[in-house]
């Protein structure tokens, strides 16, 4: 994991119960979204954008409970990217969309890092399938109604060594571009998650308003893999203009 930062945590919670859906994707469709200072990160030669929805539980901001967003739910919109700092090579995550419940939420992330929260209705359902587990977060956007599901079978445990499920958990910065064409980077810390082999997984809704017509159709095709994260604890650090 990456070496802490000095500036302190800013934000401290839990992430659980993490629905994480891959498309594998042109690379030349994300350049307009990747910040200055970093390039796009591949594995296996391949580019990911990744549909993830979560449970955001016991947040603090500064140490401090908001009430009413302590719990809520997440749903986001990612690719991932690298940068050198030294010796060290930095893989992090941009965000395209994030999109929580709480309007107060939307704005200091907003506010903070410049990241492009959206605050809409949402909801989630977590139920027993058999020996696993059902997951589906979904939310309202205009007169769509959007859903994604995922299914996990048997116990989970951590990613082999290089494999596809540890490309995509264990990147632990995060990147945001600036209106002015600069770059903020901030630190995630977490250890790694424990994940589910996956049976059924889906996307289904219409986000073109949001993401655009592209990034559209590519979540309305099969994504190239999925899986179920377990989560846990997390700390976000105060972000640094590169």
């Amino acid at each position: 994991m990456a070496r802490a930062q000095p500036s302190g945590k800013f934000l401290t919670a839990e992430w659980r119960d993490l629905a994480i859906l891959n498309y594998e994707v042109d690379p030349g469709l994300l350049l307009k979204f990747v910040p200055s200072g970093t390039e796009l990160d591949s594995w296996n030669g391949k580019t990911f954008l990744s549909l993830v929805g979560f449970r955001f539980l016991r947040a603090k901001v500064w140490r401090l409970s908001l009430p009413f967003h302590r719990d809520f739910e997440e749903v986001n919109l990612r690719f991932y990217v690298r940068r050198s700092e030294g010796n060290q090579v930095r893989r992090g995550v941009v965000f395209i969309r994030e999109i929580v419940p709480r309007w107060l939420t939307a704005a200091v992330a907003r506010t903070f890092y410049n990241e492009r929260y959206v605050a809409l209705p949402m909801s989630y359902e977590i139920k027993p399938d058999g020996s696993g587990l059902a997951v589906k977060y979904g939310w309202n956007f205009g007169t769509s109604r959007n859903t994604m599901k995922i299914s996990a079978k048997g116990p989970p445990a951590l990613p082999q060594s290089g494999s596809q499920e540890q490309f995509i958990t264990e990147h632990y910065w995060g990147y945001a571009a600036q209106p002015d064409g600069g770059c903020i980077e901030y630190q995630v810390e977490h250890p790694p998650w424990k994940v589910w082999a996956t049976g059924a997984a889906m996307f289904d809704g219409d986000m073109q308003e949001l993401y655009g017509g592209e990034l559209n159709a590519v979540l309305n095709g099969p994504p190239a893999s999925a899986f179920l994260a377990e989560g846990s604890a997390v700390a976000v650090h105060r972000g640094r203009r590169l």
